[in-house]
Order: structure tokens, then sequence, then C-alpha cells
């Protein structure tokens, strides 16, 4: 247990900051695998404009690295251009 109050405080801070990236995270992971499952290129490329939108803001909160959110927009990417083929 904490016995200084700044140390309390970061608990507390941590904690909240845990929980709203786990809300991000998991929001972003439920619109893949949504992405995922869809056939229809329409419906796609929708989730796609979406998605994007949710990996920019994760990284400009610094939820995910930089890197990550790139190596998943280009997983994506590929993903679309496959699925139009």
């Amino acid at each position: 247990m904490a016995h200084h109050k700044s140390a309390k405080k970061r608990i507390k801070t941590n904690e909240k900051a845990r929980l709203r990236n786990r809300i991000i995270k998991k929001s972003i992971r439920t619109v893949t695998k949504k992405l995922i499952k869809t056939s229809n290129k329409e419906e796609a490329t929708m989730l796609v404009k979406k998605l994007y939108g949710m990996l920019d803001t994760a990284k400009k909160k610094g939820v995910l690295h930089r890197n990550t959110v790139d190596r998943k927009k280009s997983k994506v990417a590929r993903y679309l251009n496959n699925l139009s083929a």
C-alpha cells in the first residue's frame, strides 16, 4: 500500500487510465472482428474508415504506439484490397 499522498494519487490515476485504455482497445478489436466477418465491399469500406479514426485517436491519446497503429492500418488495407480482388 502506498504511504505518500502522491503515490496514492498515482494509483487512482493509473486505474482510471487503465479502464479508459481497455475500453478503447476493446472497441478497436470489436470493429476489427466485424470487418473480418463481412464480405460486402461497401460495408467493409465503411468499417475501415471507422477503424482508421479509432486507431488514430488511440495513437493521439497514447493508448497505442504509432508503429502498432501503422501496422494495424496496413494489415487492414491489405485485407480490404484482397476483398475486392
